[in-house]
């Protein structure tokens, strides 16, 4: 598969199917995340894998948790909420075979100091969102889907996916990546904004 195949042919995937990603296949998408760049060569990313039904199942509820009130602080309508809520809980959105949890350890640091507590994190933040797309870029490869999920950082709900991952609080969550074969047919779909409208040349 040519570079340009991945990229033009990723989608986010929200459907999965309920059949088992093998191991060598999750292996190789921690393999192509850690190829990723990261600032001042600190590689301090951890990506915990939720695979057993008990852990998935209680991923699964914080994703739900987390997806209602991210619809609720863009004041979405109640009856609006409840179809996303049948959508997940009777169609099974993203309720997938594999979860990706992607985290940065705040205490791996290059610059000493509080004045780069800021510049530090951002770095690290970067460095991980670099990785998913790499996990993200492999996964089209291999014939999988994925989709990014943030809405498990609401304040409780990401101590809740940390404890989960029997982590401490030294450790950020970036997001989930759901993973699994589609459901249905993959269809990227078009930018809004054209190339043009966001390309500078100076």
């Amino acid at each position: 598969m040519k570079l340009d195949d991945a990229i033009f042919g990723r989608a986010s995937v929200r459907y999965f199917e309920e059949e088992d990603v093998p191991d060598e296949h999750v292996r190789a998408l921690i393999e192509a995340a850690v190829r990723a760049p990261t600032a001042s060569g600190l590689e301090n990313w951890k990506f915990v894998v939720f695979r057993s039904k008990d852990a998935r199942e209680k991923l699964y509820s914080l994703i739900a948790e987390g997806m209602i009130r991210y619809y609720r602080a863009v004041n979405l309508a109640e009856e609006k909420i409840e179809k996303l809520r049948k959508r997940m809980y009777e169609r099974g959105m993203y309720r997938a075979p594999v979860y990706v949890a992607v985290f940065i350890d705040r205490r791996v640091r290059f610059l000493p100091g509080e004045d780069f507590d800021e510049l530090e994190f951002i770095w690290s933040v970067e460095s991980a969102a670099m990785a998913i797309q790499n996990l993200m870029l492999k996964a089209v490869e291999l014939g999988l889907g994925t989709v990014y999920i943030g809405v498990t950082n609401f304040p409780g709900i990401e101590e809740e996916v940390r404890e989960l991952a029997g982590l401490d609080e030294n450790h950020y969550l970036v997001g989930i990546i759901p993973v699994g074969y589609p459901r249905m047919e993959v269809k990227p779909r078009r930018r809004r904004k054209a190339l043009d409208d966001v390309l500078v040349f100076i």
